[in-house]
């Protein structure tokens, strides 16, 4: 379904998809990196990867464990196929389409699922494997701002047909701007539990 933005919208919708496509791309690069690092690797078995900076941070022995191929096959393949939609969905609805509601919630959905798939691979890193992988980082990052966007737009909308009272709350609640400082403090909560973990080894 086609249609321009309102002028009251116009500003702040367009904002809330421009987030989604910059974070979209970026996941994106980080994907296709892993991608034609892990093919490098299967090559080149003793090959010392771009993203091998020292025993911390080291994306050959994320690679090496099981949780790199859960689904049984690499998982940034998940991300080739799932990030090109990301950005699909952001450049149109910076061109002002308007989706029908099942499809926006269907994507809140997908990206919320996406969302804890990522996370709980970045634990798993943090407390199990014990090593990151920067680009994986780049990847939760970037799929945080997708999830964060996507239900921002749809709380302001009201694509979950919220009550009146609710819904002016939810009004109130994202106008105040604590949206943006949830994520924010929960970014920030990350790096705080990343540097608590493992401390100058980051940078050893």
């Amino acid at each position: 379904m086609f249609r321009p933005f309102s002028k009251a919208n116009t500003n702040k919708d367009r904002n809330t998809f421009l987030v989604m496509l910059i974070a979209g791309a970026l996941a994106l690069w980080a994907a296709f990196t892993l991608t034609a690092e892990k093919i490098n690797l299967l090559q080149n078995p003793d090959l010392i990867l771009s993203c091998s900076v020292n025993i911390v941070l080291n994306c050959s022995t994320v690679m090496s464990t099981w949780q790199s191929e859960i689904f049984g096959f690499p998982n940034m393949l998940i991300g080739m196929m799932a990030y090109p939609v990301v950005i699909t969905l952001a450049v149109a609805g910076l061109a002002g389409v308007l989706f029908p509601r099942w499809f926006l919630v269907t994507a809140n959905i997908g990206f919320l699922l996406g969302t804890i798939f990522s996370y709980w691979l970045f634990f798993s890193s943090v407390y199990v494997i014990q090593v990151l992988c920067p680009w994986c980082l780049l990847v939760t990052f970037a799929t945080t701002l997708i999830f964060s966007s996507m239900l921002h737009y749809n709380l302001k909308n009201n694509i979950f047909h919220f009550k009146k009272k609710t819904n002016k709350r939810i009004q109130a609640f994202l106008a105040a701007g604590y949206h943006q400082l949830i994520v924010a403090s929960w970014l920030v909560l990350m790096v705080a539990l990343v540097f608590l973990k493992f401390g100058a080894d980051l940078f050893a």
